[in-house]
């Protein structure tokens, strides 16, 4: 245990009599700062098994075979390398969002990160670790905003031992809009040209293993160009990583944890992420 950490951990007792530990989503008393009541918990959605072998879609079912592939994925195949979810879109995940992500709660990356790093695969031992790759902000957003993020939950998965982390490899070049209920056609023009490889971080992808890092996938349509993006540098694979995914088919039979936005994303159909 570093310093640092035994100077939190003796700090704790002041902080939760200052500001005693609460539910982030409902503001009921709990055990410890960044943790979720039992109830809310349990009202979170987790993706289930069987899913599809690409795209880690759930299929409600438990008669499909091993290494089946969802019907979009069949239908155009993903260039990713797997979605880790942590959980579904529903309204307690979406609260965290936006108390994250708008509400300022910054305390809330590490116990969203961790719910992420449970998704991801464990890497074969002597391979080198994979590049942790926020999805970027313009510079506009992130001076208004004062923080990406997508970067906060990257670097909490570094610490937790899920790879390197490359804040700036991936960069935004110009703002975009929303793309919530934009066709395929109309995000592709949004985003042409908006992201961009930095240049002065090539050396660090050829032959490595990405981990594409964001809050929310919603259209799949900002990570399916930066996978582009990333294998045309040398990538060796990308797989996509976020705390909440949209998938409003899954929720129609609810999968619940077990017991112990100004920008809500829209469901659009998008082959491998949706």
């Amino acid at each position: 245990m570093t310093i640092g950490s035994h100077i939190a951990q003796g700090l704790t007792p002041l902080i939760d009599l200052i500001y005693p530990p609460r539910c982030p989503i409902c503001g009921e008393s709990v055990a410890q700062q960044g943790g979720l009541c039992s109830s809310c918990w349990s009202e979170l959605v987790l993706p289930s098994e069987p899913a599809c072998a690409s795209c880690g879609r759930p299929f409600g079912s438990d008669v499909i075979s091993q290494g089946s592939q969802c019907a979009p994925c069949l239908a155009n195949p993903p260039r990713h390398a797997g979605i880790s979810a942590a959980t579904l879109y529903n309204d307690p995940s979406r609260r965290l969002v936006l108390a994250f992500k708008h509400g300022g709660k910054l305390g809330l990356a590490p116990m969203l990160a961790r719910l992420i790093a449970a998704r991801l695969p464990e890497r074969d031992e002597g391979d080198p670790p994979p590049l942790l790759v926020p999805v970027p902000l313009h510079r506009w957003r992130l001076w208004r905003r004062g923080f990406n993020q997508a970067a906060l939950l990257a670097r909490e998965l570094e610490k937790a031992g899920k790879g390197e982390l490359a804040v700036d490899l991936l960069i935004r070049r110009k703002p975009t809009p929303s793309l919530g209920g934009l066709g395929r056609k109309a995000r592709e023009r949004a985003l042409k040209g908006a992201l961009a490889i930095n240049p002065r971080r090539t050396g660090l992808i050829a032959n490595r293993d990405v981990t594409l890092v964001d809050d929310v996938l919603t259209s799949g349509a900002t990570s399916d160009a930066s996978v582009a993006l990333l294998l045309k540098a040398g990538a060796r694979s990308v797989r996509i990583a976020c705390f909440a995914r949209v998938l409003e088919e899954a929720l129609n039979a609810p999968r619940t944890a077990p017991a112990l936005d100004t920008e809500t994303p829209e469901v659009l159909g998008t082959s491998g992420a949706t």
